[in-house]
């Protein structure tokens, strides 16, 4: 099909637009200059600039700069963009102008021209959507916005969701001793249900962590404009914006107490970012125990299985893998990967403005969205659904050497590591090998040899 073109204008010239792009010249012009990875700006950022206009056109027509008729056409065009129309209009390359000037652009003409087919009102681009601000205040906001969205709406519900996933299944195992390992080799017993709260205390520690970075999160930089004085913007611009952007988005903005920081740095994302790299080892940590724990289901651990999700081999029948651990270990990866590239861009604020913005805005939240998914996953798809292999677990319990480690103080080291050797040499379970070898009686032995005892820490009273 032939493709029907429209001259637009800019203040470079003239060049081609398709017909029916809500777009115009500036947007065209990045188009054709940035044809690199044919990835867009993120879904989110680009609903989330959208809430920034939208609040933007509210505080100029509470200043009194803008006609009420403008600000309704303005914010009628944001409202579809809200709501994830028009997604097709934002195809500018995440790896553009560092500033994101690109973008900003893309989104003050698409208002423009969908404002008009709208409402019949004439807005101007720069005049009227993009009053009172810059690229460079906006662009921030932008992703401070989009982040907390992602952060409040997606991230900590879903983390909030596994931590209660894993406190059930803590209570569903509960007294079921297996062997602790260390360093992969067996060592003395925990119990299930001690082990999989340690998970949840991990991920219950990464909540308050990401709740901490929320202070900050929270604190904006509009009202900066191109610098950080604020020039062509009312004194009050900046308050009014985040109290439109609280009303319309139900989560608490401020002004930054310093609007130089949030234009040059980008240190609250490198924080956030931060934060996820931490949930990312913590995942990652998780999902590597629950794969080594279903490992087999002969020549494995073959503590628990994980629930059958599909083929695991195109060529080897039957066999099924543990597939839902096997991709958050993907994503913890790919936010490590995330983090490393935000931290080099958090560096390039150079003066008064950081230049890296838009690849720091795609990283940070695909980190925010895929850590969300893989929590949801983990949680549904693995965690909830595991079995017990009890007999396998009785079976290593009952023959582990390591048991002897209880019997030290009233064998001494050594007589100890004697009795663990000969335990492993012959297969003999530790009891017979501990009553030959020592003058101990069977009732201290089995005191002290209890494996469901030795989770509990301390040292068992024979008298008792």
């Amino acid at each position: 099909m032939t493709q029907n073109y429209r001259t637009e204008k800019d203040s470079m010239g003239t060049l081609q637009v398709p017909e029916s792009a809500l777009y115009g010249a500036q947007t065209q012009r990045a188009i054709d200059n940035f044809p690199i990875s044919h990835t867009p700006m993120p879904a989110i950022f680009i609903k989330a600039m959208a809430y920034v206009k939208f609040a933007c056109s509210n505080s100029n027509l509470e200043l009194g700069l803008i006609s009420e008729e403008k600000a309704t056409a303005i914010q009628a065009a944001a409202k579809e963009l809200i709501q994830g129309q028009h997604a097709d209009h934002f195809p500018i390359d995440v790896f553009q102008t560092g500033s994101g000037t690109s973008t900003n652009m893309n989104i003050n003409e698409v208002i423009s021209n969908l404002a008009k087919q709208l409402t019949g009102t004439e807005v101007h681009p720069n005049d009227d959507v993009n009053m009172s601000q810059s690229s460079n205040d906006v662009v921030p906001t932008a992703i401070h916005v989009a982040a907390a969205i992602a952060l409040e709406e997606h991230l900590l519900p879903n983390l909030e969701k596994l931590t209660q996933t894993l406190k059930n299944k803590e209570i569903e195992l509960n007294g079921i001793v297996k062997n602790g390992r260390t360093h992969l080799m067996d060592a003395t017993p925990i119990r299930l249900d001690q082990e999989i709260g340690a998970w949840r205390h991990l991920i219950s520690d990464n909540i308050e962590r990401l709740k901490d970075t929320q202070k900050r999160l929270h604190r904006l930089p509009q009202g900066g404009t191109a610098v950080g004085t604020g020039i062509n913007a009312d004194p009050e611009f900046s308050r009014l914006v985040c109290a439109n952007l609280s009303t319309i988005t139900a989560i608490d903005f401020d002004p930054m107490d310093n609007l130089f920081v949030g234009l040059s740095s980008q240190d609250t994302s490198v924080e956030l970012s931060g934060q996820l790299n931490v949930l990312a080892s913590s995942l990652m940590k998780i999902a590597n125990d629950l794969r080594w724990m279903n490992s087999g289901p002969l020549a494995g651990l073959a503590e628990i299985q994980l629930p059958a999700l599909q083929p695991g081999s195109s060529i080897m029948p039957g066999k099924v893998n543990p597939v839902i651990p096997e991709a958050v270990c993907m994503v913890a990866a790919q936010i490590m990967g995330n983090h490393t590239a935000i931290t080099v861009g958090g560096q390039a604020g150079n003066f008064q403005l950081n230049v890296m913005l838009p690849m720091i805005a795609n990283n940070l939240l695909q980190s925010l969205e895929i850590a969300a998914n893989a929590a949801d996953v983990l949680a549904d798809k693995a965690i909830t659904g595991f079995t017990v292999n009890e007999q396998k677990i009785q079976e290593t319990l009952e023959t582990n050497p390591i048991l002897v480690t209880s019997l030290n103080r009233l064998v001494g080291y050594e007589t100890g590591a004697a009795i663990a050797k000969k335990a492993y040499e012959t297969g003999q379970p530790v009891f017979e090998v501990a009553k030959a070898m020592t003058d101990l009686d069977e009732e201290t032995l089995k005191k002290y040899l209890n494996p469901a005892l030795l989770t509990e820490g301390g040292n068992p009273d024979p008298n008792e």
